[in-house]
């Protein structure tokens, strides 16, 4: 008979009992299930003991730091089908606890149907207890080094999270003749678009709304790249857009693979004389909404930028007059995914009539009211592709 020694990492008092790890164990034979029981808390484990795949079920759930189960139950003691169902289940539930089954009619095609359907690990009746207590340790301590690692990740992605929210705009200067905003709502931690203004010089302002090729933190890299190469284009002054694009068309391709693009919208305006330049290299078109009730919208001027190095772009010019909203958007606005029959995409013509119905004349309450909108048709759903939203409001 093998004897059971009480671990020695045990602390005293109701802290430690909390810290101990919890496990589930279940098994239809009452003296097994007071034989597992005993020797697991000898160890200094919180144990809960049930009789059955019901009552396994009942009591699972994810405050258990790992799962002893029997695979043969009195309805069927020789295939362990219905313990395979129990297991199945569970994975399903809680699919980052540890699940060791255990069998007395053990063989090789019932122990690779186990692990196939989620065991952690596999132990034979009748057991050696030092095997069980081994087996139960180190599926507990790699339960445990996966927590941490998990958590590691989450500490950098959080840390990525607020290093690019700090690299969109965080205050905006006053101007007497346009009101604007921009929001984005990563699908991920991080994501690939990115807005930006530029205050540049007296009553003017410049602006970008982009969208990085791919996602999450590969995108956020190229994003964060993107706007460093916007941002060393107005050391120098006012320049035209058409050669700061160049510009920055040039440093892209030049610190980029082959392969990666942006679409984007950029625009200059000019106080004194309420002038709009913009330019749109391959993006989705921006709507305009003239107080007079006329639609207009901001063609494609050039191709993406950061796919060719020699790269021409032609620019639009228009007047914002009191009452002319502008609103331009990422494609993850138009993919919005939802609607009554909850698979339905918003398209154009969806996000379009959103616009329409915006009130008043305060840009960034244009930007939260569009994206509450958006949240609202999207329900539940997680976001397909990142959100972002900028709002030009002339007064």
């Amino acid at each position: 008979m093998t004897h059971l020694a009480a671990s020695p990492n045990i602390r005293s008092g109701s802290d430690a009992l909390k810290s101990r790890p919890r496990i589930l164990v279940s098994d239809d034979h009452h003296d097994i299930l007071a034989a597992l029981e005993l020797m697991l808390k000898m160890q200094g484990y919180r144990i809960e003991a049930v009789d059955s795949p019901e009552a396994a079920l009942r009591t699972a759930d994810a405050t258990f730091d790992l799962i002893l189960i029997d695979l043969n139950y009195s309805r069927d003691t020789t295939s362990g089908e219905e313990g395979l169902v129990l297991l199945k289940a569970l994975r399903k539930r809680l699919p980052h606890v540890p699940i060791v089954v255990m069998t007395a009619w053990s063989n090789v095609e019932l122990a690779v149907e186990a692990m196939r359907n989620g065991a952690s690990d596999f132990v034979q009746k009748p057991w050696d207890n030092s095997r069980l207590i081994e087996t139960v340790r180190k599926e507990l301590d790699r339960a445990a080094a996966v927590r941490k690692a998990a958590q590691s990740a989450k500490s950098e992605f959080e840390i990525a999270q607020h290093v690019q929210q700090k690299l969109f705009p965080q205050k905006r200067k006053n101007l007497a003749t346009l009101d604007y905003a921009g929001r984005c709502l990563p699908a991920r931690v991080v994501g690939g678009d990115y807005y930006d203004f530029f205050d540049y010089a007296e009553g003017r302002l410049a602006g970008v709304l982009a969208d990085v090729s791919g996602k999450g933190v590969g995108a956020a890299m190229l994003m964060a790249n993107l706007q460093a190469s916007f941002r060393s284009q107005y050391e120098g002054g006012i320049r035209e857009t058409a050669d700061v694009l160049r510009a920055v068309n040039r440093l892209f391709f030049e610190s980029t693979p082959p392969e990666q693009y942006v679409t984007l919208f950029y625009f200059d305006y000019d106080e004194s004389t309420r002038k709009l330049s913009y330019a749109n290299c391959g993006h989705p078109a921006p709507m305009m909404l003239r107080a007079s009730g006329e639609e207009e919208y901001a063609a494609p001027t050039a191709t993406v930028v950061g796919l060719f190095s020699k790269w021409e772009c032609a620019t639009t010019h228009t007047t914002l007059e009191p009452g002319d909203r502008m609103f331009a958007f990422t494609d993850g606005a138009t993919d919005c995914v939802g609607g009554e029959d909850a698979d339905e995409e918003l398209g154009d013509e969806g996000l379009i009539n959103l616009f329409r119905r915006l009130p008043g004349t305060n840009a960034e309450e244009s930007v939260n009211l569009l994206l509450e909108e958006l949240a609202e048709f999207g329900g539940e759903r997680d976001l397909v592709d990142d959100q972002t939203v900028l709002a030009l409001v002339a007064r």
